[in-house]
């Protein structure tokens, strides 16, 4: 029998920006490649303990055909001789369609799962049940964006008592109508962390830094210059990264500036102007989190400054 990964998931849309999607975390190597399925003119679908992968596309058809998800789980099911072992969570687009689960009765304990307003928590192989309804409340309760609120629900699963046997691996794909790079296909969050110590916490770095480069945002009405302790200690960690080489002060310059316009282009931070980067950080150094690493630092500076901004 191939390995059942032992794993916790959330499918949920967001009917404001028609975006859907999967967050997974497992004691399993790669869960990315594994769980999640996603299509922006279908739904969402998470496959788990000892997984159908066959649920992914055939689910997604069944929705693409006006199935709603209670019914898409029935006819996936229905057709498989091992669906006792089988997990499965399913979100469609359309907001009046209910989310709904499948957890077999040979699911590993503990399995369960829980449904809410665009919303359906699964797992498999948990501390307990509180894993699930900790996911669900953060969901529920956390503000920002749909993958913001999907990350959230991961922390909170995992704090709750998540997987009995550990932490190894976490994705979160999430797709929106011409989201994808260039507007090119669908994919607007696609980011996995296949095999890591805390993979969760990897993840929403990685997302970072995805959602930086990558994700645009609403122009701000106005910007703010860098001063004062901040503009100090922004140039100290460009002067770290071999940026700048002047002295750091108070003023933050047009060699400073310069030196901010080459971390933007080495980054590959186009989708934000220099004005609005040195606002973002300007905003987000106080809140930002690098461990003493100051590029670590710079990004997630930029991430919090900018998460006052809409996105496109």
């Amino acid at each position: 029998m191939p390995p059942r990964p032992s794993t916790f998931s959330i499918a949920a849309r967001d009917p404001e920006t028609d975006a859907v999607g999967v967050a997974v975390q497992s004691k399993f190597v790669g869960v990315g490649a594994v769980v999640p399925f996603v299509s922006a003119d279908a739904g969402a679908v998470a496959t788990q303990s000892f997984a159908n992968v066959a649920y992914g596309p055939d689910g997604l058809d069944l929705l693409r055909e006006g199935r709603a998800p209670a019914e898409a789980i029935d006819r996936l099911t229905a057709a498989d001789d091992e669906a006792p072992s089988r997990q499965v969570g399913v979100v469609g687009v359309d907001p009046d369609d209910e989310p709904a689960a499948f957890t077999g009765d040979e699911c590993h304990d503990h399995a369960g799962d829980r449904q809410g307003d665009h919303y359906t928590v699964q797992g498999n192989i948990l501390e307990n049940a509180d894993t699930l309804d900790a996911m669900a409340e953060a969901f529920e309760e956390t503000d920002g964006g749909l993958p913001e609120r999907l990350i959230a629900a991961l922390h909170a699963g995992n704090e709750a008592g998540g997987d009995k046997r550990g932490e190894q691996s976490a994705a979160l794909y999430v797709a929106k109508p011409e989201g994808g790079y260039d507007g090119k296909n669908d994919r607007w969050v696609d980011v996995r962390v296949d095999d890591h110590e805390r993979p969760i916490d990897e993840l929403e770095r990685v997302f970072k830094i995805y959602d930086v480069t990558l994700l645009e945002r609403e122009a701000p009405d106005e910007t703010r210059e860098l001063s004062g302790e901040t503009a100090v200690a922004v140039q100290s960690a460009l002067a770290d990264l071999g940026f700048y080489d002047g002295e750091p002060s108070a003023e933050f310059g047009d060699d400073a500036r310069e030196a901010l316009e080459s971390f933007r282009g080495m980054n590959n931070f186009e989708n934000h102007s220099l004005a609005v980067l040195e606002d973002a950080v300007s905003r987000g150094w106080a809140a930002a989190d690098g461990d003493g690493d100051p590029e670590t630092r710079l990004v997630d500076a930029i991430w919090h400054g900018l998460s006052r901004l809409d996105r496109a």
